[in-house]
């Protein structure tokens, strides 16, 4: 068996297409869509991601506001300009892009942005209405990995599905994606007791635990379907998943490459949730 591998790129290629007419149609309403872009210090990755954040919003005609902030601002500082953003009508998104030097108290500076333009879905308010299964915005990454497997055409629903990591970027909210979907979910973690055992159980994997192939690919049950969330960097220079490859694509019915597979879903998904904010701007309720 060769597994079918999930293309990222162009699933998320569609979706920018559709954020794009939506876009359009929120400007012949008067509305142009907005996203507030903080990035505090000089951290290389995080100017990477911003810039690749910038360009695709600028291909979709959304507005980027972009905020640079010195290494040595502070909490109080980093609070005053998210609470203008938060008062600024004309800003449909924040986003706080993520590591925060030391001295930033990342959970305040999180909890301060207003819940209804919290467009990478952080804010306890968002994962609350997400766990009653009324999402206002979906965190970015666990969107683009459902939006694959539904790619996938994989029928979620009496599947067992795994979740390996439990943060509340990816793990927790994936869990409940897929507890919604009806899938039966088991999350696994560091300190879960015979890892292995719970692989090959599963229909469903997504792994999000941040170690260099550490799922195996000969736990991998055949048939299952592999979502790959892991982005490591090996002292090769070499782009590795969580996932062992090259074993698990030989078991599974379809896998995730890295890159190109969940990656570019979270930019598109993250404009997405842009879009859906200007448009409740468009049309108050």
């Amino acid at each position: 068996m060769s597994a079918r591998r999930l293309d990222g790129k162009a699933r998320a290629a569609r979706l920018l297409a559709e954020v794009e007419r939506r876009v359009g149609a929120c400007k012949e309403r008067g509305v142009r869509p907005c996203l507030a872009v903080v990035l505090v210090g000089d951290d290389p990755a995080s100017q990477v991601y911003v810039r690749s954040k910038e360009r695709r919003a600028a291909e979709v005609g959304i507005e980027a506001r972009d905020h640079r902030l010195p290494a040595t601002t502070t909490t109080d500082e980093l609070l005053a300009l998210v609470a203008a953003l938060n008062a600024d009508r004309a800003v449909d998104g924040i986003l706080v892009q993520l590591p925060l030097p030391p001295q930033c108290d990342t959970q305040r500076i999180l909890l301060a942005v207003d819940p209804a333009k919290d467009v990478d879905g952080f804010h306890p308010d968002n994962l609350g209405l997400l766990m009653l299964g009324q999402p206002r915005f979906v965190a970015c990454t666990p969107q683009g990995c459902m939006l694959l497997l539904e790619d996938a055409g994989v029928p979620l629903a009496g599947l067992r599905a795994l979740v390996i990591g439990r943060s509340t970027i990816v793990g927790k909210p994936m869990v409940q994606l897929l507890v919604h979907a009806d899938a039966t979910v088991t999350a696994a973690h560091s300190r879960t007791r015979d890892l292995a055992a719970e692989v090959a159980r599963a229909d469903v994997v997504v792994a999000a635990i941040g170690r260099p192939e550490f799922v195996r690919g000969e736990w991998i049950k055949p048939g299952a379907v592999v979502i790959d969330v892991g982005m490591n960097r090996l002292a090769d220079g070499r782009l590795v998943g969580d996932v062992e490859f090259a074993a698990a694509e030989a078991r599974a019915a379809a896998i995730t490459p890295v890159p190109g597979g969940v990656g570019p879903m979270t930019i598109a998904c993250l404009l997405h949730n842009v879009v859906l904010s200007a448009e409740r701007r468009a049309s108050p309720t």
